[in-house]
């Protein structure tokens, strides 16, 4: 994120692995350079063969396309204001999901020692990466770069430096477009229009701790990675040397196109270990056709939970193989609602193309625009059915899941030891609501919390049936087991959100 000290871990015991967002990000380890394989072997009493397999084992570097590309390289500097910080940025101002990651891994909420001005205000100045898409001005970099700065000045391979504009940000894929003013001939690049390959050569070029201009090269390790930063992860993997700093800036195939923006590594430390991620070039063309257009990124909405459909759940839904959107919970007004689509429905095609699972989902209605008309094809009861649609827009806000962790106003409630859990009825606890049961304590290492369930929860339905007192969900899960079927799916409640669990039978 930014050129700051490195964070290093408390005295504690914490995850192996760390998140970092690169508001310094930009390498690409791994050897880059290779011999011809046909190279006449160095035979020691000829001098002049000796000379010739020298010239043919010299190595093959990337020197003409970082002579091409390393101009069109920005440095973006920002001075922010503001509050406690995280690696030199407030946590309001890092891409959703982030910050619980940092959390989770340990990192700390402020920053010490940070400069303060006149009155007591708090600038912390960062550092990024970015590059130019056009020759007007237009550059890429990253939205927790410039979110929210007061300030952003940009310097260019050349050594100038100029101020710039934030014309928008789209915090859900971390991405941004500035705008320098004053010139029309300044040097850009393209973003690729075909999709890399795992195993394909890759450079990287950015501002890693305030060292502009530095190259790095390495491949593509894998494609369509989730990291947990949003509904959108689809981060390409690489692994060049990346560091805070690169953050926005580029990673270029060997033609010279952008196949996508660095963002974030895996580290133990806050250091390279060569697992670095990118925003592919796709995403980000759409991203910033819209900042360049309206300021501003609106996507489709269809107002339902959706969770994936794993190999037990598979079998409760009648689905011959785990693919898929479960539909947990359709959102009041929603299309998906005005469309007839319920809970329970998985979502297995958009518009004839098969739905892998809920990211892919999530990703492809984002890509469309409000408005549009599209058709679902879904399983219910085992049975395909199709639906038509018009897609709403995606909400600014979206109201976040609120686990209910009030244990002590929990009444008793009926055990059922075979599953680890002590069921209520709903409406006898309060502000649980009028339907379904209670979760009023869990074992902890019993079947019901091995599956994700916890004090709070309230189960709606089980094997599709809606239950209010315990001995309903004795008698649904009885009833299953006389199906012969593996697994029961239930449909539970936590705080705001709504998903299906499914239990195993055979340890139920």
């Amino acid at each position: 994120m930014t050129n700051l000290p490195t964070v290093t871990r408390p005295r504690r015991v914490l995850a192996a692995r760390r998140l970092v967002l690169l508001a310094s990000v930009a390498g690409l380890g791994a050897a880059v350079l290779f011999t011809s394989p046909g190279a006449p072997q160095l035979g020691l009493p000829s001098f002049a063969a000796a000379a010739r397999a020298d010239t043919a084992q010299r190595p093959v570097g990337f020197a003409d396309i970082v002579e091409k590309v390393k101009p069109a390289v920005i440095s973006v500097r920002v001075k922010v204001d503001g509050g406690s910080r995280t690696m030199g940025f407030s946590n309001r101002d890092l891409p959703p999901g982030l910050e619980q990651f940092f959390r989770r891994f340990g990192m700390p909420d402020q920053t010490p020692d940070e400069p303060r001005g006149n009155r007591g205000r708090n600038f912390v100045m960062g550092q990024g990466s970015g590059f130019f898409i056009s020759a007007d001005g237009f550059a890429v970099t990253n939205n927790h770069v410039v979110d929210k700065a007061e300030s952003v000045e940009v310097t260019t391979d050349e050594g100038k430096t100029y101020t710039a504009k934030v014309i928008g940000t789209d915090p859900k894929t971390d991405l941004a477009l500035i705008k320098i003013d004053g010139r029309n001939d300044f040097p850009h690049v393209k973003l690729s229009e075909t999709n890399p390959r795992v195993g394909d050569w890759v450079l990287a070029v950015g501002n890693p701790f305030g060292l502009g201009g530095t190259v790095t090269a390495g491949i593509i390790s894998a494609r369509g990675r989730d990291i947990g930063a949003g509904p959108y992860d689809d981060f390409i993997q690489i692994d060049a040397p990346v560091n805070r700093g690169n953050s926005g800036g580029p990673t270029f195939d060997v033609d010279g196109n952008v196949i996508g923006v660095n963002t974030a590594i895996f580290s133990p430390s806050g250091g390279s270990v060569g697992i670095a991620f990118a925003i592919p070039a796709d995403t980000v063309r759409t991203v910033v056709g819209q900042l360049k257009d309206k300021g501003a990124v609106t996507r489709g909405w269809i107002g339902v939970q959706i969770q994936p459909v794993t190999d037990d759940m598979a079998d409760s839904l009648g689905l011959q193989k785990a693919e898929g959107a479960l539909v947990a919970e359709p959102q009041d007004g929603s299309p998906a609602v005005k469309a007839g689509i319920k809970a329970g429905d998985v979502i297995v095609s958009v518009d004839g193309k098969t739905v892998k699972d809920a990211r892919d989902l999530a990703k492809r209605i984002g890509a469309m625009a409000p408005g549009t008309s599209i058709k679902l094809e879904i399983v219910r009861d085992g049975k395909s059915q199709a639906f038509s649609l018009t897609l709403g827009e995606l909400p600014k806000e979206q109201r976040q899941a609120k686990a209910n962790t009030d244990e002590h106003e929990q009444p008793s409630g009926t055990q059922l030891p075979r599953l680890g859990l002590t069921l209520a009825p709903a409406d006898g606890v309060a502000g649980a609501g009028k339907e379904g049961v209670v979760v009023t304590a869990v074992e902890p290492d019993g079947p019901a919390a091995n599956h994700g369930f916890k004090s709070g929860d309230v189960i709606l339905e089980v094997g599709g049936k809606s239950v209010s007192s315990p001995a309903d969900v004795r008698k649904a899960l009885a009833d299953a087991r006389g199906e012969n079927k593996r697994a029961v799916l239930m449909r539970v409640k936590s705080g705001e959100q709504t998903r299906f669990i499914a239990l195993p039978l055979g340890r139920a």
